[in-house]
């Protein structure tokens, strides 16, 4: 089966800095086959017969032993991601206009009742939920306003892994 692990938080100002290169080696030492990696943000897609809650603690050791530190992972089938992405209308983007992004959710937050809980002003954005994922838009005028910008210090952010629309669009298209 094809997954995709969304590795949160690395390669982000300097901080947890991963190799693309010796990630991909060690996925494929692992037995996590045909691994690539697209962009420098922390995704991976690979084979593997394995169930995704098994592969999850796999390549979080996998991380630790490489590269000396704990790095929350998600991970989730193409099939996943494809279900995902359908749900977005093909008009939502990321431009100078607009900016759409996808919240993947771990399992602790990934209840309807999450959209409730963020700290942003739905008068200003389209918020909406799906199991997986939380999908945000908003035009770029309202961007302020919407106060997507309170997330990152949420206290369910770290239950979740942001990917811009275009991340998510490809790797659906996978």
């Amino acid at each position: 089966m094809k997954y995709t692990a969304l590795l949160r938080g690395i390669n982000v100002g300097g901080k947890r800095k991963v190799d693309m290169k010796i990630l991909r080696k060690l996925f494929e030492e692992a037995s996590l086959n045909d691994a690539e990696t697209y962009l420098n943000s922390g995704n991976v897609i690979f084979n593997s017969d394995r169930e995704a809650c098994e592969l999850t603690g796999i390549i979080m050791k996998l991380i630790e032993d490489g590269f000396g530190f704990e790095v929350p992972t998600l991970v989730i089938s193409q099939d996943e991601i494809k279900r995902i992405v359908s749900q977005i209308p093909e008009s939502w983007q990321n431009d100078s206009e607009q900016k759409t992004d996808v919240a993947f959710l771990f399992s602790a937050i990934d209840y309807p009742e999450i959209i409730d809980e963020l700290p942003v002003k739905k008068d200003y954005l389209d918020i909406c939920y799906t199991p997986g994922a939380v999908i945000l838009h908003v035009e770029r005028q309202d961007q302020n306003k919407s106060q997507l910008s309170k997330l990152a210090g949420h206290k369910h952010y770290r239950q979740m892994t942001v990917r811009n629309i275009n991340t998510a669009r490809y790797l659906s298209g996978l």
